[in-house]
Parts: C-alpha cells; structure tokens; sequence
C-alpha cells in the first residue's frame, strides 16, 4: 500500500470507524469514511457494549485511544443479575472496584463520538449512502468506482464494506443474504430511571438485568446517560419484527397501547419486570428481528475489495459482534501495513485470518443462543457463566 492509496469504507460504525483510526494514524493511505446519516447526531445508536480485553480493548490501543476509552468505560457495568421468571437468582456478577476492566460497559454513542474525534477532519462523508460499485475499466482510474444515492460519485483502490447486516458492498463478493434467527424483539428506554423510578434503579443495579423464561426474555441494561434500555424478546415468530408486532396486536408505534398489549404476555412475571415494561412503554420503541449470515461463511477473493464486521459475519446478537468488527480492522490495518507495495495480498491474508476466526465467534454466538431459547433458558445460561461446556448446535458450515 503505497501513502497515495486511496481507501473507501462504507459505513461508520466501530469497524469502520476503527479501521479509518487506525489507518489515517499509520499515514499510509487516503480515507473516506462514506456514511448514510447526515451526521453523527442524525440518530441514536442504541444503547451499551462491553469491550473485550482480546478484541475490542486491543484494537483501542493499538489505535492510540485507551486513554479516551478509559474515560467512558464504566467496569461496574459488568455487573449482572440473571433471574428467572419467578425472581429466583440464577446468577449474579458483582464487579468488584479493582477489577481489571476486562470487559467494560461504554455507550455506544460515546464509542463512536471518541472514534470520529481521533480522525482527521473531513474523513467521514455524511449523508452518501451507496448505490453501485463497480471495478473501473481498464485505464479509467482507481480500482473502485461508486455512485451514491444524492448523485455523487468517488473512485477508490480499496474498498471496504463495514456497512452492516444490510450491506450494499456484499452482493459483490456473496450471494449469502441474513437469515431470520426465529427471533423478534421490542426496545424502549426508561429515562433519568434514579429519579424517576427509584426502586427499578436498585432492580437494575449498575449493570444489566436479565429474566429469561420460556420463550419470552428481559433485559434491562444501565446507560451512562442515566437511563435504562428494556428489550423484550419473543423467540419462534419469523418474519420482520414490525409486522409480527403488529399481527400480535402489538402497535409499537403507540406507546400507550403497546404498554397495554404487552403486559398480559408477561402477566406471571414478578412486579419488577412488569414495571420494567410499563416504564418503558412511555417513549419511542424500536422493533428488532434477529438474523445472522451463515456461520463459518467464505467467499472467492475480489482485488481490492473485502468487507468487515457484521458485513462479513453477522451473528447473534451476544456480545460478539462489535467486538468482532473492531479486531476485524485491527487485522486488516496491520495486514495493510505489513505489505505496503501489494495491498491485495494484505487483503487475501486478512480473509483468511479473519474467515478461521469469526467462524469460532460466530458458532459459539449460535450456540449461546440456542441455549438462551431451550427450555433450559436461564438454568442453561447460568451454567455457561459457571464455565461449563456450551452444548453443540447445528449451523450451516462453510459458504462460498
């Protein structure tokens, strides 16, 4: 890779938004970072993350940002309390003050945020969202040529898809398209929770608070805002989550009448869940289906093109997936750096590392949530904190 390469990443979230940090800090290429919102206060990006020591942790500080990570990181989030129905504990994590920080909570707006400040400004170009790309003929430029919805065009060496579950950049390299995992979920916040429902505040605690039952799940997490993130979860309806919301009679769209639809499902639940849900059942809520790219999935090699993140390997949504994009970037920067005069075989090396590794990520996340919708459900999960075996699952195997 020669300092003139001109790199495209396709969309700004962690992987993306790493692998541009740590290629811009390295002064051997060009970055544009495309990203379909207008800017970075365009939308919320959800709620907390835990950042692993191998993973997300190490491409932090290979980037030079531990230090600003450190200021948002909260260890306490590691905290976690895992209930059954009934309010039986079936597992609690109690972080304690000198714990080495091993998997941290940070918001993912703060992540994001300490990512772009540590970019050189004009990196991130807002409001493109890709229509095409295309390799240039023969003479006519750099390797890649894009055009963009606003009718804008840009011609890269490189190009990276980090742009998601619904990347636009894949279809060039698979035909492999998400599948629905049989899961569909409904998130709402409860704001400012310390002062507005106090005693739900000491139910959360500082971390995450999770019931799981027989085909129903909770999950309350702390944000630094000082609010809490509720997610349902509802496992065996197919289809997209917006449409079975409504077939249920669940108007996602209306708080108020949500609320009412689903406290009944959820009527032999302890006060504190149902409070949960009530509280936040009184701002926007979010419909969510869960899917996943096939596990171990592969694809033939393209020059100067490859992707990253859940563009790659998108997986359950257990804690791997952030975290996985982040080493994706780590890889393929120090892969890039390592043979600057042939940046396509820094790409073909980082398939291959970056292929054998996420498929034992994205296996386990297959395994963790079959045993989440088992009828085991919470026993099972509290086994796997105990550090016992996860049981086997099927998956699809290799795709190319």
């Amino acid at each position: 890779m020669t300092r003139t390469t001109d790199v495209a990443i396709v969309g700004g979230g962690p992987g993306g938004l790493t692998l541009a940090r740590l290629l811009t800090a390295g002064g051997h290429a060009r970055v544009t970072v495309y990203e379909r919102d207008s800017g970075r206060a365009a939308r919320t990006q959800g709620g907390t993350l835990d950042l692993h020591a191998d993973t997300g942790q190490r491409a932090l500080r290979a980037a030079g940002l531990t230090r600003a990570f450190r200021r948002h990181a909260r260890p306490e989030g590691e905290d976690m309390l895992l209930l059954d129905p009934t309010g039986t504990v079936l597992h609690r994590d109690d972080t304690p003050d000198d714990s080495p920080a091993l998997r941290p909570e940070i918001d993912r707006t703060d992540l994001r945020d300490l990512l772009l400040d540590s970019l050189p400004s004009g990196t991130v170009a807002w409001g493109r969202t890709l229509r095409t790309a295309a390799p240039a003929p023969d003479g006519e430029g750099p390797g890649w040529q894009l055009e963009f919805t606003d009718g804008t065009r840009a011609a890269h060496h490189l190009l990276v898809g980090a742009d998601g579950a619904n990347s636009r950049v894949r279809p060039l390299l698979t035909p492999a398209v998400p599948q629905h995992l049989g899961v569909n979920a409904i998130e709402g916040t409860v704001p400012d929770i310390d002062r507005t429902h106090f005693d739900l505040a000491a139910a959360v605690g500082r971390g995450s608070y999770w019931v799981v039952g027989d085909g129903r799940s909770l999950a309350a997490q702390r944000c630094s805002d000082g609010s809490v993130r509720v997610g349902l979860t509802f496992y065996g309806p197919t289809g997209r989550a917006a449409d079975w919301l409504t077939t249920c009679g669940i108007p996602y769209d209306r708080p108020d009448e949500a609320r009412a639809a689903l406290l009944p499902l959820f009527a032999d639940w302890t006060p504190d869940c149902r409070a949960l849900i009530a509280a936040a059942c009184t701002g926007p809520l979010t419909p969510r289906a869960l899917t996943a790219l096939p596990v171990g999935l592969r694809w033939p090699h393209r020059p100067g093109l490859t992707l990253l993140g859940d563009a790659a390997h998108l997986m359950p949504p257990v804690g791997h997936g952030a975290n996985a994009a982040m080493r994706d970037a780590l890889e393929l920067a120090t892969a890039l750096a390592a043979t600057p005069a042939d940046p396509d075989a820094a790409l073909r090396a980082y398939e291959e590392e970056m292929f054998a590794r996420t498929a034992r990520v994205a296996d386990e996340s297959a395994r963790i949530l079959a045993m989440i919708t088992s009828p085991a459900g919470g026993p099972g999960i509290a086994a796997f904190f105990r550090g016992e075996a996860l049981p086997g699952a099927q998956h699809s195997g290799a795709t190319s």
